[in-house]
């Protein structure tokens, strides 16, 4: 039978151990305030030296990955890939992307690679500089994929009347010309009896206000403007392609969109093909037996996140989804379901 004056003593004992494992309560505060300083201290190293590491990096410029060929050759084919609309802030990406195919000595050809409906008319005139200028150093091919319309044609005329222009099979291209969205909401405005009435200081401040009818003088201000816009076009294709003249271009520019065979056959591409293909005419052009294909990407720095730079550009994402989700898409797919804005 167990002696009840001694069940005291066995609890103290246990209490005593507990006490023993834990240490004093200062050394367990020391301990824990030591490994904070040291968690706050590697962060920050970590930051200091990613941030060292950009300003000291070429410009700021995209980073390389490597996609195909020979990962040790010194030779380099860059890939510049443009893909949705064009617009900021993923026009400065892709002009950083051309400044740093022109500045490196080991780039030897670049293929530009087009997934885009187009966008707006500067950007798309910004990028078709550059790749001209890009092309009188560097040979340039063009590869689309599912679309190049528009604006992703203009850009990729700056591969100059050497550049071979491939598509895929299904590619969509084409839709030349210019186009100002505007909605004419004024019988809607007159039922539920909204006057537009802004206080402005010339005639045509807000000739393109959607709650009244534009003027014949508005008009005729935005058929000039279109008109200049739409010139550029014809020109840009009719300078950088050796088989079309400007009547035949001006033919091809109503607007619609042509598949890749029709393109090919009205003199808008020279080849139906993918990828690899265009990569392999490129390296036969430059001429190298071995070659290391890289691509430029533009991942968000801390830099970037610190400044609020990331959160930016999701809202730009959106602003992208949103126009994206206005592009005609022909779609195999065995759904009811079809495009919705920023599910892209």
């Amino acid at each position: 039978m167990d002696d009840p004056q001694q069940k005291p003593v066995s609890k103290s004992i246990v209490t005593t151990h507990q006490g023993e494992k834990q240490g004093p309560p200062r050394r367990r505060w020391l301990v824990r305030g030591l490994v904070l300083l040291l968690m706050i201290s590697l962060i920050f190293n970590l930051g200091f030296y990613t941030l060292y590491q950009e300003y000291f990096s070429s410009s700021g410029g995209p980073t390389e990955q490597f996609e195909a060929g020979d990962r040790f050759a010194t030779e380099k084919i860059a890939i510049i890939s443009v893909s949705g609309t064009i617009m900021p802030p993923f026009t400065e990406r892709i002009l950083k992307s051309i400044k740093k195919a022109h500045e490196d000595d080991q780039v030897r050809g670049v293929l530009l690679e087009i997934d885009s409906p187009g966008g707006f008319v500067a950007d798309s005139q910004q990028i078709y500089h550059r790749l001209s200028e890009l092309s009188k150093k560097k040979p340039i091919f063009v590869y689309m994929k599912r679309m190049a319309a528009s604006g992703g044609y203009y850009i990729a005329m700056g591969a100059g009347e050497d550049g071979v222009i491939f598509a895929e099979p299904t590619t969509w291209t084409g839709s030349l010309g210019v186009i100002i969205p505007r909605f004419d909401m004024s019988g809607l405005a007159e039922k539920v009896g909204v006057v537009s009435d802004p206080l402005k200081t010339g005639e045509f401040k807000d000739s393109l206000n959607p709650f009244r009818n534009l003027t014949k003088r508005e008009r005729a201000i935005w058929d000039h403007i279109l008109d200049e816009s739409y010139q550029r076009f014809l020109n840009v294709i009719t300078d950088n392609r050796k088989n079309l003249d400007y009547e035949q271009v001006k033919k091809l520019a109503t607007g619609q969109i042509y598949p890749a065979a029709d393109a090919k056959e009205n003199g808008l591409i020279d080849e139906i093909g993918y990828q690899e293909d265009a990569l392999a005419r490129l390296q036969e052009k430059i001429g190298l037996k071995k070659v290391r294909v890289i691509k430029y990407n533009h991942p968000a720095s801390l830099a970037d996140i610190l400044l609020g730079s990331a959160e930016a550009s999701q809202v730009e994402n959106r602003k992208q989804a949103l126009l994206e989700s206005t592009v005609p898409r022909a779609m195999y797919l065995a759904s009811w379901l079809g495009d919705l804005p920023g599910w892209q």
